[in-house]
């Protein structure tokens, strides 16, 4: 898979979950794809400050994106 293929699965799952997020107030931008193995987020909006944004990126934001790019290994979080 290229680098644009993946960016654009990446951006699929975004896509996928982004209703969910919105629905609370949220919002998560894609910053980068490092060595296409690394996905790294900002989580904006009511989701920055929710008590359970790290058990929505592991949970809901990693596994979507793993499901679109399975080589992903990890979602990091930019604050």
């Amino acid at each position: 898979m290229s680098s644009e293929e993946l960016r654009l699965n990446v951006e699929k799952a975004l896509d996928e979950i982004r209703p969910f997020l919105q629905s609370d107030g949220g919002d998560i931008d894609l910053l980068s794809i490092e060595e296409g193995k690394f996905v790294k987020v900002q989580l904006v909006g009511a989701c920055t400050s929710c008590s359970v944004n790290q058990m929505t990126l592991k949970s809901g934001v990693e596994m979507t994106i793993k499901k679109y790019a399975p080589q992903i290994e990890k979602v990091i979080n930019v604050e």
